[in-house]
């Protein structure tokens, strides 16, 4: 068990979400981050799927009353464990009644914490993934609140762990080839057209060109976008239609609104485009204030990045069973 000593609003338990039932006006709900997280699992151990706390308010300040192997990944928080600095992408050890404090990232909006075992909450349609709007899921579908104590489920890993633990180069770095770098401070996402793009005229062409910024309004649901709108050649009556994480809408005033991890499942604002699936963990970790561009990309940009995500997870869990094995032999 952990207990919640200090936290800002809107940390919340998620897992990879619940996908399925859209149908039924349930959102997915999911980190933000989702390759972070899954990292973060598979550094203690767990399947990648499993349940972690999403921080995106700081301090946060947690005690572990037993001993636990836990991971920070995503945005760097010069996290102190007892107040010995610990490194973000790396899993170890806490002992009973010591205190985890993340402070505010120099860059990135959310950190992961993972936990051997994953945080044990009851699943609700299948997932432990808190949905605010919701207001189920997670720990009493609400965001984490000081004096919270929160079960760990139990610990089914693969083996013996480094008594340092081990950790893993960041994604940025390791996938740096298949994703397009930051230019002039501009986050680039890639996306591809979509079925409402040629309403747009030469506009859905400086939709391309422009950047935009990440307004204040911007929340899990959506990132809203502030820049030069964009407007239809023509007015059109859309029914609502089926939405989910990475659409670009355009609502009437003319600024874009990306659809995040708790997307609306239905909606009538025309689509410009649709932002490879690959990349939502890039967007998942721009601050609000922080401006990107998009890139126009193929269905072969987002294959060849999504085999290089799954080769970057699968050496992940090759080297853990590695150690496993040599650790197993000297035992």
């Amino acid at each position: 068990m952990i207990e919640i000593l200090q936290t800002g609003p809107l940390n919340t338990v998620q897992d990879l979400g619940r996908p399925g039932h859209r149908n039924i006006g349930v959102t997915a709900s999911g980190a933000m981050d989702t390759l972070a997280l899954s990292i973060g699992n598979l550094l203690v151990g767990n399947a990648a799927g499993e349940a972690g706390i999403e921080i995106q308010t700081f301090p946060f300040r947690v005690r572990f009353s037993a001993r636990h192997r836990f991971a920070l990944t995503g945005a760097d928080c010069a996290a102190r464990l007892d107040g010995r600095e610990i490194l973000a992408w790396w899993s170890m050890e806490a002992q009973p009644g010591q205190v985890l404090e993340l402070s505010q990232p120099l860059k990135d909006a959310r950190a992961y914490l993972c936990l051997d075992g994953g945080v044990a909450v009851p699943p609700v349609l299948g997932s432990r993934s808190t949905s605010l709007r919701g207001a189920f899921g997670g720990f009493g579908g609400r965001s984490l609140a000081t004096g919270d104590k929160i079960g760990v489920g139990t610990d089914v890993s693969d083996g013996f762990y480094p008594k340092d633990g081990f950790g893993v180069r960041p994604p940025v770095d390791a996938l740096a080839d298949f994703f397009p770098p930051a230019e002039d401070g501009l986050l680039t996402i890639r996306a591809i057209p979509a079925g409402e793009h040629d309403l747009f005229g030469r506009d859905a062409e400086r939709f391309w060109s422009q950047s935009w910024k990440i307004s204040s309004r911007s929340d899990r649901t959506g990132f809203r976008l502030s820049g030069v709108p964009i407007q239809p050649t023509e007015i059109v009556e859309m029914r609502s239609h089926g939405v989910m994480p990475g659409v670009v809408q355009v609502p009437p005033a003319g600024e874009p609104i990306v659809q995040m991890s708790d997307a609306n499942t239905a909606g009538g604002y025309p689509k410009i485009a649709g932002v490879l699936e690959t990349d939502l963990w890039r967007l998942g970790q721009a601050r609000i204030g922080s401006s990107l561009r998009f890139c126009r990309a193929s269905h072969a940009d987002a294959y060849a990045a999504e085999q290089a995500i799954k080769a970057y997870l699968d050496d992940i869990i090759q080297t853990r069973r590695l150690l496993f094995q040599a650790l197993s032999a000297m035992a």
